[in-house]
């Protein structure tokens, strides 16, 4: 039984693979998940929720309309996604806010989330309190199958985000052939630079905090008493969290390679996992030399328009018709003489 048998089965037989492979790794039936709210804390979820909520309202890229030339026209718009799927791992009430909150600002019309069965409950709570009511009881390879390519009960979606252990990242990254992702994010990691000054009790808890993920957690401490080496170490590893303690705090403008970087003594990586209203949706295993973690763009898209009129057809026809001639496209070359 492999990550793939999984995603194929519940792709080619639905909810009935859906429910076989649920019954076989987590003991129950995936069903919508029912709200828990007894151990629900709700004024911290919504002060979460706010934070998450103005920082990313505060990324919204702007629509841009240029004349290239007289009589042609670019514009390009940004538009929501029309669904999403949100992976939330067990229990974990911050990553659903951090998920779904910018999804809703972005203006996603359908947002649908899973979770394993074991505190789904809770999950179902919070989501309810943030007003979403498409929750279910129900995780790993065989969820991010669903989302990806529907059954009978789930709905398919056009992306798939959230974090997750191996298994779920292998079924996002097999299932992006097919629909949109997000990251490959999880396990988790931290490295601390620790510079001339700098506190290695709080480089400690830093580590323990980030080991509390799970044993697959990468937690790793580099002297920062030479910065340049420190800076090259930290671009190397392309970490999911950066601390910079002491002398390290210099390198803070410098870092291109991490999902997010927390300066000084006073910038906890858990402020950020839980209070600040940064993403903690942020790349792992290297993806961060390549592209950053969740932010309001996650759920828009940019559509171009081009607008000629005749005499801007007829200013940019030599262009086409010279690189028509050369690629051996005789009918783009016709198709602009009009």
């Amino acid at each position: 039984m492999s990550v793939g048998d999984i995603v194929d089965d519940v792709r080619t037989r639905g909810d009935e693979a859906l429910r076989e492979w649920a019954l076989r790794l987590d003991g129950v039936e995936p069903a919508r998940a029912t709200p828990e709210p007894g151990r629900l804390p709700n004024a911290a979820v919504l002060a979460l929720a706010d934070r998450v909520r103005r920082w990313h309202e505060a990324q919204r890229p702007a629509d841009l309309r240029l004349e290239v030339e007289p009589g042609v026209e670019l514009e390009r718009r940004w538009v929501p996604l029309r669904s999403v799927g949100v992976y939330v791992p067990r229990s974990l009430l911050s990553t659903l806010v951090m998920c779904a909150v910018p999804a809703r600002v972005a203006g996603v019309e359908r947002i649908v989330v899973v979770t394993p069965p074991a505190g789904a409950g809770l999950v179902a709570a919070a989501a309810e309190l943030l007003g979403l009511d498409d929750v279910w009881a129900v995780g790993g390879a065989q969820a991010i199958a669903a989302l990806a390519y529907g059954t009978e009960s789930i709905r398919r979606v056009d992306k798939i985000v959230g974090p997750g252990n191996a298994f779920v990242n292998e079924a996002k990254l097999l299932v992006s052939r097919d629909v949109a992702i997000d990251l490959p994010a999880g396990p988790s990691e931290v490295v601390v630079v620790v510079g001339r000054g700098g506190d290695r009790r709080i480089a400690g808890l830093e580590l323990a905090a980030q080991a509390e993920h799970g044993p697959d957690s990468v937690c790793e401490v580099i002297d920062g008493e030479d910065l340049e080496r420190a800076l090259a170490d930290v671009e190397r590893l392309a970490p999911e969290h950066v601390v910079l303690l002491g002398e390290a705090e210099a390198l803070a403008g410098r870092i291109r390679n991490a999902g997010a970087v927390f300066v000084g003594e006073s910038s906890p990586v858990a402020s950020g996992d839980y209070a600040t209203g940064g993403n903690h949706v942020l790349p792992t295993n290297g993806w961060a030399r390549s592209i950053g973690g969740l932010g309001l763009e996650t759920f828009l898209k940019p559509v171009t328009v081009q607008r000629l009129t005749p005499e801007g057809l007829e200013r940019i026809r030599p262009t086409v018709e010279a690189l028509a001639e050369v690629e051996g496209m005789r009918a783009h070359a016709e198709a602009v003489a009009r």
